[in-house]
């Protein structure tokens, strides 16, 4: 048996086993043995048996003997027989018309049995009890399963495993005692420096491997989860810390620039930048003056003004001439995540350069556009241009500002002299795509992202581990703090009669539902989660009648996504009936009222994310969360919305008030909920980031530790977003 050895070839699966060890992601004896437990059973719930009493559902561990089927006096009911004792005492057992229960183990042998305790003529017995075939421990200091301390039997906690259909944790437990008892752990190599075992006081491998499958007691199952979540942040962070000494050797355009010219720039915006703007863009400039390429990650709120500390990016960037000329520009290019915000930037960055008469192109998969329009009858517009156009007009240097969706990144898109990339929501993109761009033609321009996800600052200092980080913490002066209301079912009609006064104040509304269509009525769970295009109908017919609704989701095509949000933006549409699209970018001032439907499926992050969408002016903007939350933990969460100051802030009470298994690691970062769990600890990102930033300034291929190299190397870190 061999780590790379496919699972089946050890073990006889059927056709259905297979798909089910597929869709967990288990295909060799590796994936297997780091298919950690979710938790353990509860040894303090473990009773001896000389404790039980009738009424009882208990575990107990103990050998087993006995073993015998027989008919039942009355009915003729067959019967399986026998007897478990531990150090305690022993009782009976009953399988009650499940005789074979009593030829699937044989005497002498150590089992786990869960059932009831029963009382009859001779006495308790356990009946039809549950079993566990427990088998041989793989070491010396598991070799007494029922070892005692004190007189109190001990036992060892039970594993239990995320299961689908067709695997179950038993399964999987038994499999992982095979691959044990086979011997391989003698062969499996450690990794982690000796230094960093003794430092953090952190088992080896195989000890690790054995006490997160087996333990013997709760300290040895958490040094176990201790070390597996050390190493997924530290092989993460070395990653991070290796792409970014890599992209730090690259050279860059250094960006100069005229402070008078600066200042002028970002007089013309129509409001006041605040202290953080003006500290962020201050790094900014200092950064880029360098011949090796920044790389900076700017968090903030929505509406904390990220666009334009990118816009001031932009114009000093297009000030300066590439190298040697007297002539030309340098080039940015700024992509983001959806058609609907790369228009939106590109209608925005209009405003902000066409005084200065260069060109601006926008690309998706939709089309092309250009600022200016050389056509008489659209001065002072941008027109529409065939892309191959738009290529050349970027390959050649004309078009120094080009904006765009993932369209930016493919291989046709050449720029001449790119000396910056802005990146917005960050989150939205991998590691490998971000790269993509940031090195196109082998030459590294300056690389600003931006994201308005709260990202708790131990995750941040993870997954953004290769970036500089810079914090938006302010809102512009004049803007309101959103109020939120929580809305339970008996409270709709007073919100809706709220939310009629400011719609006949001229304001509108976004009302957000999880679905798109009307689910399948024979799943009951999912009528719960109310649709855009059924909710959109009931709202013209019963609630708001007067009003144009509008509906937008992603099922929708490209052009008829931006008629509507042109409709909206203009005020045609009063209500916009959504699902989470709107999550990023979308931006209409004079919509201030937002309304979430089935707020509890909603995580906050996302749920912060929506509530933004009403914070784009100075006029008083309201949430109203639409709850059915029956658990106390689901309201403390979305109550956290009302109490946080930012999103900053709501980050962290997110990661605290969330559980092992409730983090959606997997979903959203590509992090395991392991760990996730060891990001809630600052001392051990830290230690993990100092190591691994320390291996990497010795030796960037970290060539003198092979044998972590070659882990290192095997290991699929690119973080993904979803």
């Amino acid at each position: 048996m061999h780590l790379t050895d496919i699972i089946e070839t050890h073990f006889r699966i059927d056709k259905n086993q297979k798909k089910a060890l597929e869709k967990l992601n288990l295909r060799t004896i590796r994936d297997l043995l780091f298919y950690f437990p979710t938790r353990y059973s509860d040894i303090s719930a473990i009773k001896n048996i000389n404790e039980l009493s009738e009424g009882d559902t208990a575990t107990v561990y103990g050998k087993i003997s006995g073993l015998k089927t027989r008919k039942g006096f009355h009915k003729r009911i067959p019967m399986g027989e026998g007897w478990i004792e531990d150090i305690t005492g022993g009782m009976k057992i009953i399988w009650f018309n499940q005789a074979y229960m009593a030829k699937m183990v044989h005497d002498g042998q150590s089992i786990k049995l869960t059932g009831k305790v029963t009382g009859g003529k001779q006495g308790l017995y356990l009946a039809n009890p549950e079993i566990e075939k427990l088998g041989e421990l793989p070491i010396d200091s598991h070799d007494s399963l029922f070892a005692t301390k004190d007189g109190e039997l001990t036992g060892v906690a039970y594993p239990v495993y995320r299961e689908t259909r067709g695997i179950t944790s038993k399964w999987i437990f038994h499999a992982i005692q095979k691959i044990f008892r086979s011997g391989i752990l003698e062969s499996i190599e450690e990794y982690l420096p000796a230094h960093i075992l003794t430092t953090y006081h952190l088992p080896t491998l195989k000890t690790a491997l054995i006490w997160v499958h087996t333990p013997k007691n709760d300290k040895d199952a958490e040094a176990a989860r201790k070390r597996f979540a050390f190493e997924e942040v530290f092989f993460i962070q070395l990653k991070r810390q290796q792409d970014r000494k890599e992209y730090e050797e690259n050279k860059s355009y250094p960006i100069y620039t005229d402070p008078k010219e600066i200042e002028a720039f970002i007089k013309r915006f129509p409001f006041e930048l605040t202290l953080g703007q003006k500290n962020a863009i201050e790094t900014v400039l200092e950064n880029v003056k360098g011949k090796h390429p920044m790389a900076r990650l700017l968090e903030g709120d929505v509406g904390s003004g990220k666009t334009a500390v990118a816009a001031v990016a932009a114009f000093a960037a297009i000030k300066n001439r590439p190298n040697g000329q007297s002539f030309g520009n340098l080039q940015v290019a700024y992509m983001a995540p959806t058609e609907i915000l790369a228009t939106q930037h590109f209608e925005n960055f209009i405003r902000y350069f066409e005084h200065t008469g260069i060109s601006i192109g926008l690309i998706t998969g939709s089309g092309c556009r250009k600022f200016p329009s050389k056509v008489a009858s659209q001065v002072g517009n941008w027109t529409n241009i065939s892309r191959a156009q738009l290529l050349k007009w970027v390959a050649n240097g004309e078009i120094p500002i080009l904006l765009g969706t993932h369209a930016l990144i493919q291989k046709s898109v050449k720029f001449k002299h790119m000396a910056l990339a802005i990146i917005d929501e960050q989150h939205r993109f991998g590691t490998l795509q971000r790269k993509k761009l940031a090195t196109k033609e082998g030459f590294a321009p300056h690389l600003l992202s931006m994201t308005a996800t709260p990202i708790p600052r131990t995750l941040a200092l993870t997954i953004y581990g290769d970036l500089d980080l810079s914090l938006l913490d302010q809102m512009p002066s004049g803007r309101k703090p959103i109020i939120t209301d929580i809305i339970s079912p008996d409270k709709r009609a007073l919100a809706y009669e709220a939310i009629r006064k400011e719609l006949e104040n001229g304001r509108q509304l976004y009302v957000i539902c999880p679905r798109i269509d009307e689910p399948d009525p024979t799943k009951e769970l999912a009528l719960q989660a109310k649709s855009v295009t059924a909710e959109a109908k009931r709202l013209k017919k019963e609630v708001f009648p007067k009003y144009e609704i509008g509906v937008l989701h992603s099922k929708m095509t490209k052009q008829k996504k931006e008629e509507v949000m042109e409709e909206f933006s203009n005020g045609d549409i009063n209500i916009l009936c959504a699902t989470s699209v709107v999550e990023v970018g979308v931006n209409v001032p004079n919509a201030t009222i937002i309304v979430i439907e089935g707020a509890e499926r909603f995580g906050l992050a996302q749920l912060h994310q929506l509530r933004g969408r009403v914070i784009r002016s100075n006029h008083q903007a309201y949430c109203y969360l639409f709850a059915d939350a029956k658990s106390e933990k689901t309201m403390d969460r979305m109550k956290a919305l009302k109490t946080a100051k930012n999103g900053f802030e709501l980050s962290e009470l997110d990661l605290a008030l969330r559980g092992a298994g409730e983090l959606s690691g997997a979903k959203q970062w590509g992090i395991t909920d392991l760990g996730m769990e060891a990001i809630k600890n600052i001392k051990m990102v830290e230690a993990a980031r100092a190591e691994a930033t320390r291996i990497i300034l010795e030796n960037a291929t970290i060539s003198h530790e092979p044998k972590l190299k070659k882990a290192l190397d095997a290991k699929n870190l690119e973080i993904h977003f979803e």
